[in-house]
């Protein structure tokens, strides 16, 4: 199904010099044991919260036991929170355009562009915008509803270093990322390095 979407989403626009591929995931295989989890790097140099998908949810690897990840912001001294007034229009959201940070070490094997954009609220139709990284241990990462990627295909990227923006697009109510990580077909739970988010967190 990736590959039917992906000339009718990059079309004609897209520069003959540029490479995108994208390998659909394979079916989850769910540990029948505890879930093995992997640390990664925050995706965001700011505060962000994530819903969990659990177990199950999702039957796809590297979307099984993945997040959604959106990014908090405030005015003045307010509470944080996820969007500016009402949140109709894509910019009212903070995730929306923000830096995506590279979540590991590794090698990009996958990137499928989506150039159109949700209204927020509004579902959008699939491919997201996605991005596979490959480290060095066999591990798979994949983000999706990114945009303006900042990476090619085959480029080694470090954690931390900026590989695209957040979008609204395929199927997402509103600016998000969402990552999932996988080894082979076994789903991996995620967990954030705390101490790398405290040397993000923006000074108050």
């Amino acid at each position: 199904m990736i590959a039917v979407f992906l000339a009718a989403v990059v079309g004609a626009a897209t520069p003959a010099s540029v490479k995108y591929a994208f390998d659909e995931p394979p079916p989850a295989i769910e540990p029948a044991g505890p879930i093995e989890a992997v640390m990664l790097h925050p995706l965001f140099a700011g505060y962000f919260i994530c819903g969990e998908h659990p177990a199950g949810e999702k039957t796809i690897a590297g979307d099984s036991l993945g997040t959604d990840c959106q990014l908090l912001g405030r005015e003045g001294t307010s509470f944080r929170r996820l969007y500016r007034t009402n949140g109709l229009r894509n910019e009212d959201w903070y995730s929306w355009g923000a830096d995506v940070l590279s979540p590991t070490d590794g090698t990009v094997i996958g990137l499928l562009p989506n150039a159109r954009v949700n209204e927020p609220g509004t579902m959008g139709r699939p491919p997201a915008g996605m991005l596979q990284v490959r480290r060095d241990d066999g591990v798979t990462v994949m983000l999706g509803h990114l945009t303006d990627f900042s990476v090619a295909l085959g480029e080694r990227v470090k954690a931390g270093q900026r590989i695209a923006r957040v979008g609204n697009n395929g199927p997402s109510y509103a600016p998000h990322v969402h990552i999932g990580a996988a080894k082979g077909a076994e789903p991996l739970q995620i967990r954030w390095d705390q101490r790398a988010m405290a040397e993000l967190m923006p000074a108050e």
